[in-house]
């Protein structure tokens, strides 16, 4: 059941919250004909935010435990690998959000779909056989969001829910010694229902060790215009989150991964923890994702 807290003063909307997998994965694609399927469940927790230039706590203390903003999810990531270079993607799952600080100490959440994330994939380069050795396998993806089913009538939604028009450009690249590269992902999100455009870029390195691949980045989140958090500490339940909330974030991604040598089953942990930003809260990501190939021609 869907719980909408009547002390939000405003229409409100959540947090940037699109499937999207981490370390320009997308970067690479599926062989003609080949499936992948993948399966990611994510869980994070916020206990304090940022509005109006500062920091504020948002941390319940209940029954001896300590209750922040909490984010639990899971979804089907697929591939499919239409012809040599082209692929499609579809991710689709479901959230559950929910906290205490904003209702004095009642548990508030919402349930439901997550924001539906696809897209068509063209690999312009693939670093193996590029024309020059400096080029890096480089992907374009035009990619849409459809909004998803949970409340938007709650603070800090696990999810903008728009409908949305992303084109992005991913790219992967060995440098240096033997395994050790580096990844960018650069989107700019149209969102269509609510008018607060978004663009995030991503940046990291990646070390691999045999079937091993480490991880780690920076990413940033800018939301081009719209309102801001309304916060007062003395009533946190007259919260005023605007639909169309203009979110800022720098985080710090990491993650590792082990592909087995029969079947190149991947199996993966990540992590994405927030550090700065205003009108979002300080989150702490943690994940684990299979990738199941079918199909195709595999070595």
């Amino acid at each position: 059941m869907v719980v909408v807290p009547a002390a939000v003063a405003c229409r409100a909307s959540g947090s940037e919250n699109v499937p999207h997998r981490p370390f320009a994965m997308w970067a690479d694609v599926p062989l003609p004909g080949q499936f992948v399927v993948g399966g990611i469940y994510e869980e994070s927790e916020a206990y304090n935010f940022w509005s109006g230039g500062h920091n504020h706590s948002a941390r319940t203390l209940a029954g001896g435990e300590s209750y922040g903003i909490d984010i639990n999810q899971g979804y089907l990531a697929l591939q499919y690998g239409i012809a040599e270079k082209w692929a499609a993607d579809l991710n689709v799952g479901l959230t559950s959000m929910g906290w205490r600080y904003f209702a004095n100490g009642e548990i508030k959440s919402t349930t439901g779909l997550m924001d539906v994330s696809l897209g068509v994939r063209y690999q312009i380069w693939n670093e193996t056989n590029a024309p020059c050795g400096w080029m890096p396998t480089l992907t374009f993806r035009a990619g849409g969001v459809l909004p998803g089913t949970y409340s938007q009538e709650i603070a800090w939604a696990p999810g903008v829910r728009a409908a949305a028009i992303e084109p992005e450009l991913l790219l992967r690249k060995h440098v240096g010694w033997p395994g050790f590269g580096l990844y960018g992902d650069a989107l700019y999100r149209w969102n269509r229902t609510t008018g607060n455009d978004q663009y995030m870029t991503v940046i990291g390195l990646f070390q691999q060790i045999q079937r091993w691949e480490l991880d780690v980045g920076y990413r940033h989140l800018q939301t081009i215009n719209g309102g801001n958090i309304q916060f007062d500490s003395t009533d946190p339940s007259a919260i005023v989150y605007p639909r169309d909330v203009r979110e800022i974030s720098d985080s710090i991604e990491w993650g590792f991964s082990y592909t087995t040598k029969k079947r190149h089953i991947r199996w993966g942990f990540h992590s994405r923890s927030v550090f700065d930003g205003n009108n979002t809260d300080k989150k702490f990501w943690v994940g684990g994702s299979v990738d199941i190939p079918i199909g195709g021609h595999v070595d």
